[in-house]
């Protein structure tokens, strides 16, 4: 990602027969990809899976390069990431195919929910995103907590 530009916002999209997301028309700009391109998909917890532009991906590993290397945190992260992460590369279509062991893990199937999380996409089974937003509201304690960051 270059200067200010941001993902946000959501969209619905599907998984096609071949496990396959078609980005976002609207996101496909802002992560930088053109067909060919490199993106790294991944997933720290398989309750969704992550889709970084392969430039923001490497701002990460260069944060992650910061911690040493036997802290435990740090090896717990990069297992998940890798155990569920692979190279992909966006088609023609502008569609990228979704590692099977991720799909799986993550229920992504059918309609999906792709969210603009500022740096990477999070791509959210429909109905599992939608149960984790009435599991978890958003309270006034939330609201108190943001306030001390100005929000």
């Amino acid at each position: 990602m270059s200067g200010d530009l941001v993902l946000r916002g959501s969209y619905s999209a599907k998984i096609d027969a071949k496990g396959r997301l078609k980005i976002p028309t609207a996101f496909r700009p802002l992560i930088e990809v053109k067909p060919g391109g490199a993106l790294f998909i991944t997933s720290v917890d398989a309750k969704c899976v992550r889709v970084y532009a392969l430039a923001a991906w490497q701002a990460v590993e260069e944060r992650l390069a910061r911690v040493p290397p036997e802290h435990p945190s740090r090896k717990k992260y990069l297992n998940r990431v890798n155990y569920f992460g692979q190279m992909a590369e966006l088609d023609a279509q502008g569609r990228v195919s979704i590692p099977q062991r991720l799909r799986e893990a993550a229920g992504i199937v059918g309609e999906v929910d792709v969210l603009g999380v500022t740096t990477h996409l999070e791509v959210w089974n429909h109905e599992r995103f939608v149960s984790k937003l009435d599991a978890e509201p958003f309270t006034e304690a939330d609201a108190r907590d943001l306030a001390e960051f100005g929000i």
